[in-house]
């Protein structure tokens, strides 16, 4: 197979790249990706140079990059967007653009080069916060930030799309992931590299918020699963079945680097904080899924992973990631 991954420098798309150059030695990966500050192609430096993986820079919302890339490939795989809810609070106008605007111009390449598979690779917040039991696929979708609007904004263009011009599309909605190469935004890579640091760790409110965490590579062999054996039209839950609470996090991290409680720091609450996530993933164990890692083997290998490469994140976590943070959190040691 010939597949066009988007976004495929960022964290989850270069570990499926790196899940399938591994697993599918006669599969040729194209990587478009627009290396905005979350793309980082030393994500990938394991693997520049094979030769079934060309990269080309380009944004999905440029309709002439993406129909070059995609000439000639048998399915696209869509990682590429803006992801991270505090930027989305401060700055939403660049969500819609990407989330949105290039969800459709990846769409019409898909119906102009007869693409046989499209993936939306999407997310569990676009059905919002739940108190007890676990949404469905079928739940109705209740964002509550700029960025879950966007994605369940994307995720209906994508259903129109399969409605109206029968297009092989498929939704995944993943649980928040953790592992290696998440850029130092996302609340485990951000606490790691603070604790590690010896820098204060910003909890919102009182850190009793509830997420369901998957690690990274289980959710790229569940969307290997779904690209191969999911149905047309469908919308397939991946969950991790490990729900915790931030401060249960914060403190497994503590633990890990060995640092003190006291450098937890709480902050003002997020505007329109969700209270808790949870989906139901028994749809997706009926094509064969099973989770392979633990979360708590999970969470010690990523420790270690921050703590062994520094190159990688001090790289990333520069003036400008601190300046921005500030702005987020408010008066925090960085």
């Amino acid at each position: 197979m010939k597949l066009l991954i988007t976004g495929g420098a960022g964290f989850i798309g270069s570990n499926f790249i790196r899940h399938l150059i591994n697993k599918y030695p006669d599969y040729h990966i194209t990587n478009l990706d627009k290396l905005t500050y979350a793309g980082n192609l030393d994500n990938l430096k394991d693997i520049n140079g094979h030769p079934n993986y060309t990269f080309i820079r380009g944004d999905i919302c440029d309709a002439k990059a993406v129909a070059d890339a995609a000439s000639g490939v048998d399915a696209i795989i869509n990682f590429a967007a803006e992801t991270h809810v505090d930027r989305s609070i401060l700055e939403p106008g660049s969500f819609i653009q990407t989330d949105v605007y290039g969800t459709y111009i990846l769409l019409e390449s898909v119906k102009a080069h007869g693409i046989r598979r499209y993936i939306q690779v999407s997310t569990d917040e676009v059905y919002g916060s739940i108190e007890s039991g676990s949404f469905t696929e079928e739940s109705p979708l209740m964002p509550s930030s700029p960025y879950s609007a966007s994605k369940a904004g994307s995720d209906m263009l994508v259903h129109s799309y399969w409605k109206t011009y029968h297009l092989p599309a498929i939704i995944t909605r993943s649980s928040n992931n953790f592992g290696p190469y998440q850029y130092p935004e996302k609340l485990i890579p951000l606490f790691i590299t603070n604790a590690l640091d010896d820098k204060q760790l910003p909890l919102y409110g009182d850190g009793l918020n509830v997420r369901d965490w998957i690690y990274v590579m289980d959710n790229c062999e569940a969307i290997d699963v779904v690209l191969h054996k999911g149905q047309e039209g469908e919308v397939y839950n991946i969950g991790g079945g490990n729900e915790r609470t931030n401060v249960e996090i914060t403190e497994i991290i503590l633990r890990e680097t060995g640092k003190p409680k006291d450098l937890i720091r709480h902050v003002k609450d997020r505007l329109g904080h969700d209270r808790r996530y949870s989906i139901d993933s028994s749809k997706l164990r009926t094509l064969g899924f099973k989770n392979r890692y633990s979360f708590e083997e999970a969470m010690i290998d990523t420790v270690r992973w921050y703590r062994e490469n520094e190159w990688w994140w001090r790289k990333v976590k520069s003036e400008d990631f601190k300046k921005f943070y500030k702005k987020a959190y408010g008066e925090v040691e960085w």
